[in-house]
């Protein structure tokens, strides 16, 4: 009953060979009547992105592991030290580091490699991030909290206004809808405060100075960060379909909409002009978000 065939799943980015090799290399000293768990993910415990090793053997001498990994999402910089850290909170170490990964900083992280960071907004800020499909997550700087609560800064410039943590598979959704609405080219800020009802405003009205983000304003417009961005990130989430839900209050149309993808809403601009774009146009602020009642943490859940 020794083991013979096994079969690796769940492993993505430069190591995953490595995996694959340190976990076969130590099911072959089993048997499938005696899988020894504790072996396999001392076999892996170098690579810190396998969070969870699971096994299923397959008689008489197969063995399946699927690899549960906690992929690094931002660059913690505390300090002038920085650290990747996964969507959770766990501290990766500087070895996984990349020129792709989102900023992100706290004053008090004293947590070391291996155990999960502390903090509320630090936490919200690793959540937002780890729920954001790949087209959209190459392209963001860093996240801070800001007037309008936790904000997304996009690398051309573009600010996008989560407002907190909760929903933020509907958000990002909401936001890909925007960038894809022509009504928002030139946008400086996206709000998505309320996913059902996102809005786009433009400098002059309201949005922030370059200065919040040490860019210049970019625009929604831009191939890079608008329709390719958008389309892919609508594929990624199921083609159009939210995992958010409504908050249930009144949004201004006949019916409140339970998500802007399920009912294709047109985003607001909001705008120091009258438009001729084929958009709701309002010259107030978009409205504030009511407490969300739920959350949604899990990363690419």
């Amino acid at each position: 009953m020794s083991v013979q065939h096994v079969q690796v799943s769940g492993v993505h980015g430069p190591d995953a060979r490595a995996i694959e090799a340190a976990l076969v290399g130590a099911a072959r000293h089993m048997s499938t009547l005696d899988v020894r768990p504790g072996a396999l993910r001392a076999a892996v415990a170098p690579f810190r992105v396998v969070r969870e090793v699971q096994t299923s053997p397959s008689f008489p001498h197969g063995l399946r592991i699927r690899v549960i990994e906690q992929l690094p999402v931002a660059a913690l910089t505390v300090g002038g030290e920085r650290t990747a850290v996964a969507a959770d909170g766990v501290v990766l170490g500087p070895a996984l580091l990349s020129s792709s990964l989102a900023v992100v900083s706290d004053s008090a992280f004293a947590s070391p490699i291996g155990q999960r960071v502390r903090g509320a907004s630090l936490l919200a800020d690793l959540t937002v991030l780890g729920a954001a499909p790949a087209p959209l997550a190459r392209v963001v700087a860093h996240v801070y909290t800001g007037p309008e609560g936790l904000t997304v800064a996009m690398r051309n410039g573009l600010l996008a206004y989560f407002g907190d943590a909760t929903l933020p598979h509907a958000k990002w959704l909401s936001l890909a809808r925007v960038l894809a609405d022509p009504s928002s080219a030139g946008a400086a800020y996206v709000d998505v405060r309320l996913p059902e009802r996102p809005a786009a405003g433009f400098a002059g009205a309201g949005a922030p100075e370059a200065g919040a983000t040490g860019a210049e304003p970019g625009s929604v417009s831009d191939p890079t960060t608008a329709a390719e961005l958008a389309a892919g990130l609508t594929a990624t989430l199921g083609g159009g379909s939210s995992t958010g839900s409504s908050t249930g209050s009144s949004i201004g149309h006949e019916e409140a909409s339970t998500s802007a993808t399920q009912t294709g809403t047109t985003p607001t601009v909001t705008t120091g002009e009258t438009s001729s774009a084929p958009v709701e146009t309002t010259s107030t602020a978009p409205a504030e978000a009511p407490a969300a009642t739920s959350a949604t943490s899990a990363p690419g859940g």
